[in-house]
């Protein structure tokens, strides 16, 4: 059993404030000095669509923790190029595996997975639904840099429409009072206005801009998202980094205590000239990523 409040973790909206406490106090203490926690444990990461940060950070976090990998790259090289079902899949990877962390490109994938699963399911990206495990990197970033969680000013800068990090950080986010959120993007990528009216209905205050300049100056973060060209026609779009590009420039007008963040890879809508400069967190944002995701690993496998 889980020493968590749920088996599986497929949507942000699972996730719990006591969850969160014990994740962090955890992760914390790996921060420090990891441990092998899950002796024997086996992970499978499976990943039909192209990861870096997630796959290798999950894997690392399973190796630290004394425990053991086998992995699926490309869904090409599996029976699901057979026809094979995720329910089968599911079923199959059960008797290999002792949790299971899967990206897919189908929205849902990872709830379909779990159905039949008898084994912890993580979502690792389904479609441009959610990425529950992405949302608690971006937290912990937000507390080992920020100290809190709650009473800040966020600005999102890019892809709000197609960006699954940025739907469930928000999620994260609207359980802390006082958040104040700026979603700056191109008029073809602003965030739907279901998950807008959602978000506000949590308390949360939202404004909307195109003005990236005016915006930064009251923000104590700026969340920043590339374009997923993968999501739809490219061709129909200009790119996101034609319309904006964080820069020593832009960052002279922000608070000195800004920090900027982004969930990577990054596609020119960042500068590598800001790359040095305290406020750049995005790198330190994936280091976290390991121990984050050691503490779920840890806590999600061993029972009470």
């Amino acid at each position: 059993m889980s020493q968590l409040s749920f088996r599986h973790l497929l949507d942000s909206n699972q996730i719990k404030e006591s969850d969160i406490e014990k994740l962090f106090a955890l992760a914390d203490k790996y921060y420090v000095r990891p441990q092998q926690d899950c002796p024997n444990t086996i992970l499978a990461t499976l990943f039909f669509e192209p990861s870096t940060r997630t796959r290798f950070s999950f894997e690392s976090a399973m190796h630290r923790l004394g425990g053991r990998i086998i992995s699926l790259e490309d869904g090409q090289t599996s029976s699901v190029a057979k026809g094979e079902s995720l329910a089968d899949t599911g079923r199959i990877m059960s008797n290999y595996a002792d949790v299971i962390v899967m990206r897919h490109p189908k929205i849902g994938s990872a709830e379909e997975l779990a159905k039949y699963a008898t084994v912890p399911v993580i979502n690792a990206g389904d479609g441009s639904n959610q990425h529950p495990t992405q949302s608690l990197v971006d937290l912990y970033t937000i507390f080992r840099e920020k100290k809190k969680l709650d009473n800040l000013r966020i600005g999102v800068l890019g892809d709000l429409k197609h960006g699954r990090a940025v739907h469930s950080m928000m999620k994260l986010l609207t359980r802390y009072s006082k958040n104040h959120f700026t979603l700056i993007s191109h008029a073809s990528l602003a965030l739907d206005a279901e998950s807008k009216k959602d978000f506000e209905q949590h308390g949360c205050k939202i404004e909307e801009t195109s003005d990236l300049e005016g915006a930064i100056k009251d923000l104590d973060i700026l969340y920043v998202t590339r374009t997923q060209f993968e999501r739809f026609d490219k061709d129909k779009l200009t790119k996101a980094n034609d319309v904006y590009c964080v820069n020593k420039k832009l960052l002279a007008q922000g608070k000195k205590d800004l920090i900027v963040l982004h969930p990577l890879p990054r596609t020119g809508e960042i500068d590598p000239e800001i790359d040095e400069l305290p406020q750049a967190k995005y790198f330190a944002q994936a280091n976290y990523g390991v121990f984050i995701r050691m503490a779920l690993l840890s806590l999600i496998t061993n029972a009470k």
